[in-house]
């Protein structure tokens, strides 16, 4: 006999669900996002994020006084499958803290 998969079970429930996720969408919740610290003396950050495909289009947003002092010496140098290498000047500040968004 043919088993109904879970998420049809409850075929409104599933409506309210979708409904909801696109709503979050157009509102601009697109659950894409993360933050990370620039290391202390070193000249590259690697951050892994599964939702990071090497087309993707990653804009940086400072958050702290220190990492709005780096932005101009700091770049996305390398893109990977799960990954991307963010290059910056090295010194021994520990708080240059960036949000960031995936796009693509």
């Amino acid at each position: 006999m043919f088993k109904v998969p879970a998420f049809l079970a409850d075929p409104n429930q599933w409506m309210r669900n979708m409904a909801f996720a696109i709503n979050q969408l157009i509102d601009g919740k697109s659950n894409a996002v993360g933050q990370v610290t620039l290391r202390a003396n070193e000249t590259t950050t690697v951050v892994s994020d599964l939702r990071v495909g090497i087309d993707s289009v990653i804009p940086l947003q400072p958050t702290t006084a220190n990492a709005a002092a780096a932005v101009a010496t700091t770049y996305i140098s390398s893109l990977g499958k799960q990954t991307f290498t963010i290059t910056h000047a090295s010194n021994a500040q520990t708080d240059k803290t960036f949000k960031y968004l995936i796009q693509g």
